[in-house]
């Protein structure tokens, strides 16, 4: 009987960790790392494949800026998109815990791709993603800010 509660407990415990993976789907606000303020909401959806893709889904205006409409300086096929709808976040999987790398992410003012991992909070409120090109210490962070 002690042998089976314990196979029991185990094979709860590993159902429970899976099952309270955090899932980063929903409603998001950027912050930019340079100035402190919002330059987008975006919404992260699960593909079927189980990775995250985020789209733009509002543009956050900002004091002394002007919003660009379209990606002008991106590549292909994102050139002269508007930014507005656009997938911006690709290929993001989970790894493990609150850890989530493989990603590409466009800044469509740069028009630069960059490789990506990303990181929740523990309370599920925050996901830190970092970009980068070749090593990540060599990236930039930038905070995400779950909206409810």
């Amino acid at each position: 009987m002690g042998k089976a509660k314990l196979v029991g407990a185990l094979v709860f415990s590993a159902l429970s960790s899976m099952a309270f993976a955090e899932d980063i789907s929903g409603t998001w606000k950027n912050i930019d790392d340079k100035t402190g303020s919002s330059k987008a909401v975006l919404e992260i959806r699960q593909e079927t494949n189980g990775t995250y893709t985020a789209k733009v889904v509002k543009v956050t205006p900002r004091p002394g800026y002007t919003p660009k409409d379209t990606c002008i300086a991106c590549p292909a096929p994102y050139t002269n998109k508007p930014i507005l709808g656009m997938d911006v976040l690709k290929g993001l999987k989970h790894e493990d815990g609150l850890n989530y790398t493989g990603g590409k992410i466009i800044d469509p003012l740069s028009g630069k791709i960059y490789s990506t991992k990303a990181k929740m909070s523990a309370n599920g409120k925050r996901l830190t993603l970092r970009g980068y090109v070749g090593v990540s210490a060599l990236g930039r962070s930038q905070t995400w800010i779950r909206q409810e």
